[in-house]
C-alpha cells in the first residue's frame, strides 16, 4: 500500500498483506511523514487511532483485512522538498529483495540534517513500488552492499536471519597503525549517547552492549594495514569504535578517527593521492534467500576511488585488492 500524506481528516484505510503483521506505531510513523513521534504516541494513547473501531494499544500488531482509523493530524507548516528519485548499481533484485551498492557521502535515510536519503529516492524513482523498506543500514560515509526489502515477508525473515547471527557481513577497512596480528577478535561492550552537538555516538562502556568483531589482515601499505572486518553482532558504529579503541583509526572517519591524519589526507602528498572519504565498503554479504532459502553471497567491489588511493601508498600494487580471499583460518 503507498504511504498517503499525513491526513488533516479523518481516514479510514484497508490493511493488505505487506503491512500485516507491523505494529500500529511503526505503521503510522510511516505513513504520517513529518509527524513528530511523540504526537503519534498521544494520539495512540487517546483512543483516536481505531482498529476495526475498537481501541487498541501502541504494541497491536495490524492484520490484513484491518481496518484503521486515522485522525486528523497537523504538522508543522514547511516547505515540501521534492525528493529526486535516483536509482544505484544494482547488485540483486527479484520480486522479494533489492540489494544495492550504495556509494560513500549518502545516507540510507532522511534525518538528523538529512532531507532524504537512499530509501526515499528509491521510492521516488519507483512510484509503483508497494512496499520498500531498508533491511539495514550503513553509515553516511560508508560505501557497499545495503539490503532493501520489496515485501513484509522477506523484511520479516531477513530481520530474523540477522537476529540470530545467520547472516555473514565483511567489510574492508584501512587503518592508520602497525597492525600486527593476521587474525585477531575484539570485544568490547559499545554503548549509544546523543553529544553536546545532537549526534548519535557511541562509546566503549563495560555495562554495554556486547560487540564482537574479527579482523583479518589483508595488507599492509607502510604505515596502514588494509583489514577485512567480519561482524559477529551489529552495533551501531561497532567497526569504528572497536577499531579507535584498540589504537588504530580508520583513515577518513570524522567521528572516531584521527583529526590530523584526515587532514593530511584530504591533499595530495608526492606520489600519494588524496582521500575525501571514510575508507570503510561493505564488501560481502551471506544470507539465506527469504522465499527459497537458498544461500546467496554478494560482492561489491571497492569503489575506484578506494582503488586509487592503495595503489598510491608505499607498497601500493596494480593488482585488485578487492578480489583478495577472506581468510578463514581456524580462530
Amino acid at each position: 500500500m503507498q504511504a498517503p500524506p499525513a491526513p488533516l481528516q479523518v481516514q479510514l484505510l484497508t490493511i493488505g498483506e505487506e503491512d500485516a503483521g507491523q505494529r500500529i506505531d511503526n505503521f503510522l510513523l510511516r505513513i504520517c511523514k513529518g509527524v513528530p513521534k511523540s504526537h503519534i504516541y498521544r494520539v495512540l494513547r487517546s483512543g483516536e487511532v481505531r482498529v476495526n473501531k475498537g481501541r487498541i494499544d501502541q504494541t497491536y500488531r495490524l492484520i490484513e483485512g484491518d481496518v484503521i482509523r486515522v485522525p486528523p493530524i497537523r504538522i508543522a507548516e514547511k516547505q515540501d522538498q521534492m525528493v529526486p528519485g535516483a536509482e544505484f548499481k544494482i547488485l540483486l533484485e527479484d520480486n522479494h529483495m533489492l540489494v544495492i551498492d550504495k556509494p560513500a557521502g549518502v545516507a540510507v535515510h532522511g534525518g538528523s540534517g538529512v532531507s532524504y536519503g537512499v530509501i526515499e529516492q528509491l521510492r521516488a524513482a519507483r512510484p509503483e513500488a508497494k512496499f520498500l523498506e531498508l533491511v539495514h543500514r550503513l553509515d553516511r560515509d560508508t560505501s557497499g552492499i545495503l539490503l532493501l526489502a520489496k515485501k513484509r515477508s522477506a523484511l520479516t525473515n531477513l530481520h530474523e536471519q540477522m537476529r540470530e547471527g545467520d547472516t555473514d557481513k565483511r567489510y574492508l577497512v584501512l587503518v592508520h597503525g602497525d597492525w600486527q596480528n593476521e587474525r585477531q577478535h575484539i570485544k568490547l561492550p559499545l554503548h549509544k549517547y546523543t553529544a553536546a552537538d545532537g549526534e548519535r555516538r557511541v562509546r566503549v562502556q563495560a555495562d554495554g552492549q556486547a560487540s564482537h568483531t574479527i579482523f583479518n589482515l589483508i595488507r599492509r601499505y607502510g604505515d596502514y594495514a588494509l583489514l577485512e572486518a567480519e561482524l559477529k553482532t551489529g552495533r551501531t558504529h561497532q567497526i569504528r569504535v572497536h577499531l579507535s579503541s584498540s589504537g588504530f583509526a580508520i583513515a577518513g572517519d570524522d567521528k572516531y578517527g584521527d583529526f590530523a591524519l584526515n587532514r593530511a589526507l584530504q591533499k595530495a602528498d608526492g606520489s600519494r593521492i588524496a582521500l575525501k572519504r571514510m575508507f570503510l565498503h561493505a564488501y560481502q554479504i551471506t544470507f539465506a534467500h527469504p522465499e527459497t532459502g537458498k544461500p546467496i553471497t554478494l560482492k561489491a567491489p571497492l569503489p575506484p576511488e578506494c582503488e586509487k588511493f592503495l595503489k598510491s601508498l608505499p607498497d601500493g600494487k596494480s593488482d585488485n585488492v578487492a578480489s583478495a580471499p577472506s581468510r578463514t583460518t581456524g580462530d
